[in-house]
């Protein structure tokens, strides 16, 4: 933005590249279900949109079969306000039935590739918006996270993903239970706080640096993804932070939280019986469900996050780091089954977090056997502005931060 306004660079020749590139590189990854090849952009930013948010005049399936021909009328607040900040909103990104899977595939458009290796999983359910950044198909890109949809696929695909406190990025969808919430995918940390500033109608804001004591937890993680939060560890103590280690038990969460999706899988305004096999399946537990079954379930994953997440926050750290994921990316045919044990070993670093309603970050730290992975770093409540001036200072250190996929280059 900074060379388009100085004018040395025009800002639809930023499109334009974009839509090279996505010409040359999304038959292999298919990120996008849709693209606007009229795109114009007056600031040098161009936008994906997840398919689970409302383009004007785009579609608007949520990857479900019953939905196929679905075509928006309006835009959603977030898109409508990059929109009037110049930015070019190139397309559609894929995600998984009902963002109900932490890989992107569906009957609808197929599989969505991870950018560094094909046939390996981008993680769900932003995928196809964390994919396309990843791969130079967009400045930016718009998702959502109830479980960790925006964090999951940020950390497979190597790029900064975040999830705000919820309701920060205002959504036409109602959402009962208060856990999902808009935000951004970006290459960088700077680029991320541009678009969460402009999609959730606030003034970033960097605030001074100073020493901060962080919580931290790795229990349970795979070797890499443990190593990776060790490396954080490291550099947050040798600019001078404070580090503690913090309790984690997810598995109350898990359980929680298994209860309250299957109840909103069944309560997705379409038909059941139009849904794959396994939506199908949760859609029926989640009918047969009372409403002390829901509220137990809810009441339950609340009080486990708020004695992980936040309490410590609010009574004695300025942030928690964890590794994002528990597991690195698999093969797409092995992504495990939704609320099944391997998901929840998956996603026990994120799911607590959504539970807290705190903002969170997940940023690049590494690879690992050529894949990427990430560690994420939770802020208080509405704070998002200290949490990404945290983040840009892991950021900036030896072994984190975007990389460019080699599969993605020339």
């Amino acid at each position: 933005m900074r060379q388009v306004r100085a004018g040395e660079l025009d800002p639809q020749a930023v499109v334009e590249a974009h839509l090279d590139a996505i010409d040359r590189l999304d038959g292999r990854i298919h990120a996008f279900i849709y693209v606007d090849r009229g795109a114009r952009s007056t600031s040098g930013v161009t936008l994906a949109v997840k398919d689970s948010q409302p383009v004007a005049g785009m579609p608007y399936t949520y990857g479900t079969s019953s939905w196929r021909d679905h075509v928006a009328g309006e835009d959603a607040v977030p898109v409508a306000r990059a929109r009037a900040a110049g930015m070019a909103v190139l397309g559609k990104t894929n995600l998984p039935e009902l963002a109900a899977s932490i890989g992107t595939n569906n009957a609808l458009f197929g599989p969505t590739h991870n950018p560094w290796q094909e046939g390996f999983t981008p993680g769900g359910s932003s995928g196809g918006s964390a994919a396309a950044v990843a791969a130079g198909m967009g400045s930016v890109a718009l998702g959502d996270d109830m479980g960790g949809s925006i964090r999951i696929p940020a950390s497979c695909c190597g790029v900064v993903g975040l999830r705000p406190t919820p309701n920060r990025v205002p959504s036409e969808e109602r959402d009962a239970t208060g856990l999902s919430s808009r935000g951004p995918f970006a290459r960088t940390v700077a680029d991320a706080r541009l678009l969460f500033s402009v999609a959730s109608g606030t003034e970033p804001a960097i605030p001074a640096s100073r020493r901060r004591l962080v919580g931290v937890t790795w229990s349970g993680a795979a070797g890499p993804c443990a190593e990776a939060c060790r490396r954080a560890v490291a550099a947050i103590e040798q600019a001078g932070h404070d580090v503690e280690e913090i309790p984690w038990d997810a598995e109350p969460v898990t359980e929680g939280y298994a209860v309250v999706r299957r109840a909103s899988v069944a309560s997705f305004p379409a038909e059941p019986s139009t849904y794959g096999p396994g939506l199908q399946k949760l859609a029926a537990e989640g009918r047969r469900l009372s409403a002390l079954d829901y509220l137990s379930g809810f009441t339950k994953a609340t009080d486990a996050a708020h004695g992980m997440v936040g309490a410590p926050l609010q009574t004695r750290y300025d942030f928690l780091l964890t590794p994002t994921l528990g597991l690195l990316p698999m093969p797409i045919e092995k992504v495990p089954s939704f609320l099944g044990e391997e998901w929840a070993r998956y996603v026990r670093f994120v799911l607590p977090v959504s539970f807290a309603h705190t903002p969170a970050v997940s940023i690049p730290a590494g690879l690992h056997d050529g894949l990427p992975v990430g560690v994420q770093l939770v802020g208080k409540f509405a704070l998002e502005y200290e949490l990404l001036a945290f983040a840009e200072e892991l950021e900036k250190m030896p072994g984190f931060g975007f990389q460019r996929p080699p599969e993605v280059d020339g």
